[in-house]
């Protein structure tokens, strides 16, 4: 059993929380659990299953809480002008409520930073039960 960095494997072990049942989640379904004390938020995006802490990292809002949808990208001419915007379904983005701040939510990457990430969590399935450790 592993062991944290500041924890015992008991404390480690009493962290792993059930989710739900894989059947339960569709795709693009969300929920919140609490997991050590803290919020997290699991998605399940193109049949996997992700996990992030609802904690933004510009100001501390709810992020597991704002809309997802694909990567709004600019379509451009060759010449520079812009036609308009069209979604990117390559790039699922998690949108932060209060301010908007954009994360890939297959890697909890900041947008505009891809050097800083959501604090992440490990999801394992047994059978078709969904845990969070």
């Amino acid at each position: 059993m592993p062991v944290s960095e500041n924890g015992t494997a008991q404390e480690v072990a009493a962290a792993r929380v059930l989710v739900g049942s894989a059947s339960d989640f569709r795709e693009g379904d969300r929920k919140l659990v609490q997991v050590a004390g803290r919020t997290v938020g699991v998605f399940r995006v193109e049949g996997r299953f992700y996990a992030y802490e609802n904690t933004c990292l510009h100001q501390g809002g709810p992020v597991c809480e704002g809309r997802y949808f694909p990567k709004m990208t600019a379509v451009v001419t060759g010449d520079g002008r812009v036609l308009g915007e069209k979604y990117d379904e390559s790039e699922p983005h998690l949108v932060c409520p209060w301010h908007g701040w954009e994360f890939d939510l297959r890697t909890g990457e900041f947008c505009g930073d891809r050097s800083k990430k959501l604090r992440s969590y490990t999801v394992e399935t047994e059978g078709d039960e969904v845990y969070v450790a």
